[in-house]
């Protein structure tokens, strides 16, 4: 099994461009013993926990069957004791095989504690080959893999949550536009399935590090309630920079039991997997969460602590996001269908909400017009409403515009944020679709099978050199990063939004990049149903009757 759940860009210019390896000095290793020492605290608690409930067990069953199987053992004639003097036997000389040896204990002298490595007062560490003197041929290796791991800063990153079998990590794909180069650069081992990844501009630490203004740093949201923080600028890391939640806490980490078997919601931390995060982009140190134990929480960066906890919903929170000149306004969406828009700021004051007609899959506030937002649903809808237009009741809702956008679940949505009225939809019914949104409602581009799977992320490039770029992934685990300015429909309806970035082009077939596999997923399933997978024909049919669907696939 290999999927991609999650995944997001990093705008140029935030990575370093040599990113440096791990190396683990004095206090990395302190800071590591710590964590380390609460997860085996916690190992040795679930194992005394075990130990105890399995003591009665074991209690009843000697007292109650030890009497019958002394008998059987009697009756069968079981033998208990070793012979020493067997021919076989003496050779091995096992009366002697405790002694030590005299010559072997003189040899060990005053290292006596540290015989299982032997002598090593006669070892010598040097920090590295340039010190060490018995070598004199040095190597270069430093310079090949500051190479080999070197950003350009026409180089995007992507950020791909991946679960590989039972392995759960995070890819760092390195996108070069103008090469048509997707690759991974590194990744980071995860400790649960991850769900939701977001991008952070300033470092973060546990520890309380003098903070950059700048950073290049990822919150990843897990099957875990704890957030954990890593550096991408660096590489081969053992340990998060950070932990929000009780794995941080050691006294939190001492009620962790508590916590698995009454998941009792509290202000300080998460009981349960993290669906969504959101980093605020202008207050850079708050970063919100929503949780499927139904609260959405709002955490300082600067002390890595839980500023303030909200309950707003009455089941999971699957998806945040901040408005985008209203720095507090929060929108979250629900399981209890219902979308609710709160100031942080007021956390007693009543919010308005919008109801849906199933689970909401995700939310989004509109780029270019800060007064309007989306929402994708279950079965397939986006809905686009009005901020100023709240119902006096949820089930009173009234949209600007619906759009069945696709047969199942929309599972991830985006608006260009630098080209207006330009929006892509990805289905859990394999399909990616590119929407025209104009002021009477949307109208289909084009739709695409890019073989990914069931698409759990589609979105669009942040930098305006890159803003037709499109990254994909899903059930397949692979992710695709797609040239939509190649597409002839595409270029016809926004080139005069954006002239500067395509004038003097010539039209090209259509682009799609990806990363080289030797077990690249068949397309069976597809060709089975009769469906060429991204053919040049079926792109030009569904350019050609998208206005004709238009019109169905409007309500409202």
């Amino acid at each position: 099994m290999s999927m991609i759940t999650a995944a997001q860009w990093v705008p140029r210019g935030f990575a370093a461009p040599f990113p440096q390896k791990y190396k683990l000095d004095e206090s990395e290793f302190e800071r590591i013993a710590e964590l380390a020492k609460l997860q085996l605290d916690d190992a040795e608690e679930d194992l005394k926990e075990a130990q105890d409930n399995g003591e009665g067990e074991d209690e009843e069953h000697e007292n109650g069957a030890g009497d019958d199987e002394m008998k059987d053992d009697t009756e069968s004639g079981a033998q208990t004791t070793v012979n020493l003097d067997d021919e076989d036997l003496k050779k091995y000389n096992l009366d002697d095989y405790d002694d030590e040896d005299a010559e072997a204990q003189q040899n060990v002298g005053e290292t006596k504690g540290l015989s299982m490595f032997g002598n090593l007062k006669s070892l010598a560490f040097y920090g590295s080959n340039e010190e060490d003197p018995y070598i004199t041929l040095k190597e270069d290796d430093d310079a090949e893999d500051q190479e080999d791991l070197q950003i350009l800063a026409t180089d995007n990153l992507i950020l791909s949550a991946k679960v590989e079998d039972e392995l759960a990590h995070l890819e760092v794909y390195v996108y070069e536009d103008e090469g048509d180069n997707l690759y991974v650069h590194h990744d980071i081992l995860l400790p649960a399935i991850p769900l939701a990844v977001e991008w952070l501009d300033m470092p973060v630490s546990n520890n309380g590090a003098p903070k950059a203004d700048k950073g290049n740093f990822v919150a990843i949201g897990t099957m875990d309630p704890d957030i954990e923080i890593w550096d991408l600028d660096t590489v081969d890391c053992m340990y998060p920079n950070a932990i929000l939640g009780a794995g941080a806490n050691p006294d939190a980490q001492k009620s962790k039991k508590k916590k698995k078997k009454g998941k009792k919601m509290n202000d300080e931390y998460h009981v349960d997997s993290v669906l969504s995060l959101a980093a605020n982009r202008q207050h850079r140190n708050l970063l919100a969460s929503a949780s499927a134990d139904k609260t959405v929480k709002l955490w300082d960066l600067n002390t890595t602590t839980c500023a303030k906890s909200y309950a707003y919903h009455t089941d999971k929170v699957c998806s945040l996001a901040w408005h985008n000149t209203e720095a507090t306004i929060l929108l979250s969406g629900s399981y209890d269908r219902t979308v609710v828009a709160a100031d942080m700021r007021a956390p007693d004051a009543k919010a308005p909400r919008w109801g849906v007609e199933s689970d909401v899959e995700n939310v989004r506030w509109n780029p270019h017009d800060s007064n309007y937002f989306f929402v994708s649903t279950e079965n397939g809808l986006v809905h686009y409403y009005d901020v100023r237009n709240a119902p006096a009741k949820p089930e009173n809702t009234k949209s600007v515009w619906t759009l069945q956008a696709h047969d199942q679940a929309v599972s991830s949505f985006d608006i260009n944020p630098t080209i207006p009225g330009f929006m892509i939809t990805g289905s859990t019914d394999r399909t990616v679709k590119l929407w025209n949104i104009q002021e009477t409602g949307p109208s289909m581009v084009v739709s695409r099978n890019l073989d990914v799977g069931k698409v759990f992320a589609a979105s669009f490039a942040p930098d305006s050199e890159v803003s037709f770029r499109v990254a994909v992934a899903g059930s397949t685990g692979s992710m695709h990063v797609w040239d939509t300015s190649t597409n002839a429909s595409v270029r016809k309806l926004f080139a005069d939004r954006v002239p500067k970035q395509i004038e003097g082009e010539e039209l090209v077939e259509d682009k799609l990049v990806g990363v080289e596999d030797d077990e690249s997923s068949s397309s069976d399933e597809e060709e089975e149903e009769g469906i060429p997978i991204g053919s040049d024909d079926e792109e030009d049919d569904e350019d050609e009757e998208s206005e004709e669907d238009d019109d169905d696939a409007m309500e409202g």
